[in-house]
């Protein structure tokens, strides 16, 4: 990947591996609607007047309204939901371990897409790594919950797997911003009702209002912005290895504000997850051949997805 690519992958592992403590610590005191609510509200009032003051967001629905409300629903309206509710039952970190199954599922989503990112042995290598990696960190933390709380964490990773090729195939010309704020506003306007039916009798404690504040803010409106762009720059089964690093910074989180053990077990696990995310995000090696003029020519050099694919005059993975 680019320099820029592993910029926005280094920051999305941090951001979207912090929302599990956060969450865990904001649904002991809120329903998991007031939790998916306060974080979409958040996150469009911070980004709708910039994407207004982008100009063309109503022509970006009109233009987009279906991919737009497919990507609400399956990475937004339900995952968020599901991922809060089952927290009541699960830990912090055994959700944060069982969504890094999200870069499997999104290669066997990706085919049925008809995705032409290829999977070659170094990838394929870096993404057996990291799930030893996960299995390492994972197995410790497997102990309680139920059927449906595993069930609901499932259904998540499966939307998480499968809205960045809906971005990546239909919504590549949409600005990220615009694309953000209009799902989250959507998103906010679904969960109103419900919120204000199951929201808290009294005022949440400092403690809960931060991490809803924290979730809104940082792991919401800034984090989705960098992941989108992250889509665009390394492709969106690249982009989805994000989710070999979060579990590793969800335990290191807990071990900082929850005093739990970090054991060499798990300093094994976060290094091969970071290993396997390098291998998983590279390309095949360029290889040099001649043709029949005695030409040099390069094969096997790293594609970019058709689907990110822009014309010569107007590339598709260019900034908004």
């Amino acid at each position: 990947m680019t320099a820029r690519g592993w910029l926005l992958f280094s920051l999305m592992g941090v951001v979207w591996g912090i929302p599990y403590l956060m969450i865990k610590v904001a649904v002991d005191a809120v329903s998991p609607s007031t939790v998916v609510f306060a974080r979409c509200a958040l996150g469009a009032a911070l980004l709708l007047p910039f994407a207004l003051r982008q100009g063309g967001l109503a022509r970006t629905v009109r233009a987009h309204w279906r991919p737009l409300l497919a990507f609400a629903c399956i990475e937004i309206i339900v995952p968020w939901f599901t991922l809060s509710d089952a927290e009541r039952h699960l830990s912090s970190s055994t959700a944060g371990l069982l969504i890094a199954g999200v870069p499997i599922v999104g290669v066997v989503v990706a085919r049925f897409f008809g995705d032409t990112d290829r999977l070659g042995p170094r990838r394929a290598a870096g993404l057996a790594v990291g799930l030893v990696g996960v299995a390492v960190l994972t197995a410790p933390h497997l102990t309680g919950g139920d059927a449906r709380s595993l069930a609901e964490v499932f259904l998540t990773v499966l939307g998480y797997a499968t809205t960045p090729l809906i971005a990546a195939r239909y919504l590549k010309d949409v600005p990220s911003l615009q694309l953000t704020a209009a799902c989250l506003a959507l998103a906010a306007l679904v969960y109103a009702p419900v919120a204000a039916v199951t929201g808290p009798s009294t005022m949440p404690s400092a403690k809960v209002l931060a991490a809803l504040a924290g979730l809104g803010v940082v792991c919401t409106a800034v984090a989705f912005v960098a992941f989108l762009e992250l889509i665009k720059e390394a492709g969106p089964t690249r982009a989805t290895v994000i989710t070999y690093v979060n579990p590793a910074v969800a335990v290191a989180a807990g071990a900082l504000f929850l005093d739990e053990p970090l054991t060499p077990g798990i300093v094994t696990a976060f290094a091969l997850i970071l290993a396997g995310s390098v291998l998983a995000t590279a390309g095949p090696a360029a290889k040099e051949s001649r043709d029949g003029s005695g030409a040099v020519r390069r094969t096997g050099a790293p594609r970019t997805p058709d689907a990110l694919v822009g014309t010569a005059d107007e590339p598709g993975v260019e900034c908004p």
